[in-house]
């Protein structure tokens, strides 16, 4: 009998077998494949606590847990962060934090941030793109580009994410972007992600910045130039003139970044173009974060309205992501009116910082490049003296963070104060002395 004299439903049948014996065997030899290929994947990159990283980061901590010394990150903070601080029950002097103005928990701040949650609840819920805006947000946005004196500002969720999304997507293999030596890790990922070519010149020196660029800005299409208004680590300033001239005459965009020069620089705390009295529209990108001195969280990019909008339509950390609290943008917003109604709180803190440097470098203690700008450093030349001097000023009631290779390299290892305007000059003083003490030590 051949296959034809088959009935339709013996046929069927039999096609059924015949497939379900080949599938089968297929079955069966793709998992042994799978168990071979399996077997050859080593252990470790199925585990987390095999992670190259993880392990790396173990032989420090086992090294201070040998030495006794104590972990002194993560510690839990009873209230607001502030120039004093509750941990554990006790009271501490704190350097330990951004709130340079003494905004955050400031109570016109708290009662903005909670008329809002009542009008709006606590989250956008949805990007602003596909679900519109909040008018906090928006009044938020016209404040900041008045600040700059600039067209237009947009508001991002995440000060690192600005950085990221704005240098990513605006720049690409074709381009250069070529920032300060100490720039922050966010510019630097901003980069990778954009594909652009990378250069780096020696911290605040636009005299080797510029001699990069009459060598290579030929080769370039678009080139971006990032320094920061405020170093975050060393506690200096560029010469904002300088640079401005060089982007001028090279036909490149200049980013400043105002993170930390917000409510520091300047008579009102405008921040750099006012310190140095520049128009705000010689800056090609402020950028800068609302965690600081506006008392929430978030980042924004300030610039010409094309810039904002082509942020605001394209750049994937707006478009993709939610849209800032109407919360953290009314708490930024009041913050920042706040800001520009008091300086007085400005002055005080610039005040602070003037004779917290005068009197660590009377007493003989190396301050690296601070200008006596909010932040300065207690350089100790090694993490461990930092790691154990971090640990002794907790002891005597003062919470001050080291800072450790590879943050920083090892001979930069330092402990970094940050000083606010609610500090005393007397809280200023015993700081001094005591870090003085204990170093001598």
């Amino acid at each position: 009998m051949s296959k034809n004299d088959l009935a339709p439903g013996s046929k069927a049948q039999l096609i059924q077998r015949i497939l379900g014996r080949k599938t089968g065997q297929a079955a069966s030899d793709g998992r042994m494949a799978d168990r071979t290929v399996a077997s050859a994947i080593p252990d470790a990159f199925t585990r987390f606590d095999r992670h190259p990283g993880y392990e790396k980061m173990l032989v420090p901590k086992a090294m201070a847990d040998r030495m006794g010394v104590r972990n002194p990150f993560f510690r839990s903070h009873d209230g607001a962060a502030a120039a004093r601080t509750r941990i554990n029950g006790r009271d501490y002097l704190n350097f330990a934090n951004y709130n340079y103005l003494g905004l955050s928990a400031h109570p016109e701040v708290n009662a903005a941030a909670k008329a809002a949650m009542d009008q709006y609840g606590t989250s956008a819920s949805a990007s602003r793109l596909v679900a519109g805006e909040r008018r906090v947000q928006r009044e938020l946005e016209e404040e900041l580009a008045r600040n700059y004196d600039v067209e237009d500002c947009v508001v991002f969720v995440s000060g690192h994410a600005t950085n990221v999304s704005t240098i990513g997507y605006l720049f690409g293999p074709k381009d250069l972007v070529i920032h300060d030596s100490l720039i922050h890790n966010s510019i630097l990922q901003g980069i990778q992600l954009s594909g652009a070519a990378r250069r780096s010149f020696p911290h605040n020196d636009s005299a080797a910045l510029e001699r990069i660029l009459a060598e290579i800005r030929g080769q370039f299409e678009r080139v971006l130039i990032v320094i920061e208004g405020l170093y975050s680590m060393d506690g200096d300033i560029p010469d904002l003139p300088a640079f401005i001239d060089i982007k001028r005459r090279y036909k490149a965009f200049l980013m400043v970044d105002e993170a930390h020069a917000l409510g520091v620089l300047g008579k009102t705390g405008r921040g750099s173009h006012e310190h140095f009295d520049v128009a705000g529209g010689d800056v090609d990108i402020w950028m800068g974060t609302l965690s600081k001195t506006l008392a929430s969280c978030g980042g924004y990019i300030a610039g010409d309205r094309a810039l904002v909008e082509l942020l605001k339509y394209a750049a994937s950390g707006f478009v993709y992501s939610v849209g800032i609290s109407p919360v953290l943008a009314a708490a930024s917003l009041q913050a920042l009116q706040i800001m520009r109604r008091e300086p007085e709180r400005v002055h005080a803190l610039q005040e602070r910082g003037k004779q917290f440097l005068n009197l660590m470098r009377s007493m003989g203690i190396n301050t690296g490049f601070a200008q006596g700008y909010a932040v300065i450093p207690a350089i100790t030349g090694s993490s461990l003296k930092a790691v154990k001097l971090s640990g002794q000023l907790f002891d005597a009631g003062m919470n001050v963070q080291p800072i450790i290779h590879p943050a920083v390299e090892e001979k930069a290892a330092r402990l970094r104060f940050f000083l606010s305007s609610t500090h005393s000059r007397d809280d200023i003083d015993l700081a001094c002395e005591t870090v003085h003490t204990l170093m001598k030590k």
